[in-house]
């Protein structure tokens, strides 16, 4: 009964978004966001939620397009973060950007169908779905919605290949903290170097994935929004 009360409770908070003010609706991209791969050199887009290889299995609601969109602050300053790796022959490859608020409700509402566990082997084997609310894998508001927030990852600059970190992305487990000793020394130090540099631009890290950072100076603190992700808004 506690995880169904969870997941409920989740549900009522999208409600309360609505009637909150928070954004729900449609909206055009407003003033102030902008196409990460427009500032940022050589950014490299792996938009998960677009398709199906995510841990839903399915394209997600919002994502008319596989392209990273941020508020103008966050994609300056990882453009920041693309300038200083190059002395590492390294480039950043993003995950997930802005994410429309009508997103997270399409995850509240996987989460709610506990019989679809398709993903479970390769994204939260260590976990039951209907405890993913409570270890805060899963979340009826997302800071992505803000959009100053981003999930990414440190590429090779010549091969492309992903550095090892030690998990895939979206991988809800103990071993996608940042500081999880379960993880090889060098897939901490290349957790560690994404969390350094991404902290000196003015990020802040999230305890619970080693991939996800949202800028500290965020321009839009208190406001969810609901414009899809697509290319020429």
């Amino acid at each position: 009964m506690r995880s169904k009360r969870t997941i409920l409770a989740g549900l009522g908070l999208l409600v309360a978004m609505a009637a909150g003010g928070v954004s729900c609706a449609a909206e055009a991209r407003p003033a102030g966001f902008v196409a990460a791969g427009d500032v940022v050199t050589d950014l490299v887009e792996e938009i998960h939620y677009f398709g199906d290889d995510n841990f839903v299995g399915e394209p997600i609601d919002g994502y008319e397009a596989p392209v990273c969109i941020l508020t103008s602050p966050a994609a300056h300053a990882l453009a920041r973060v693309q300038e200083r790796l190059a002395a590492f022959g390294l480039d950043l490859k993003v995950f997930d950007c802005y994410r429309p608020a009508r997103a997270v409700a399409h995850f509240v509402r996987w989460a709610e169908d506990l019989g679809d566990t398709r993903m479970q082997a390769q994204y939260y084997p260590e976990v039951a779905k209907d405890e993913l609310f409570e270890h805060g894998y899963i979340a009826a508001r997302s800071s992505h919605s803000r959009g100053s927030t981003v999930d990414l990852t440190l590429i090779d600059r010549d091969s492309g290949e992903a550095l090892e970190m030690g998990t895939g992305f979206d991988r809800f487990s103990p071993r996608s903290w940042p500081g999880d000793d379960g993880v090889s020394a060098q897939q901490r130090a290349n957790r560690m170097l994404l969390q350094r540099l991404m902290v000196e631009a003015g990020f802040e890290p999230y305890e619970q994935e080693w991939w996800h950072f949202t800028l500290a100076d965020e321009p839009f603190p208190d406001h969810y929004f609901d414009f899809v992700v697509g290319r020429g808004q």
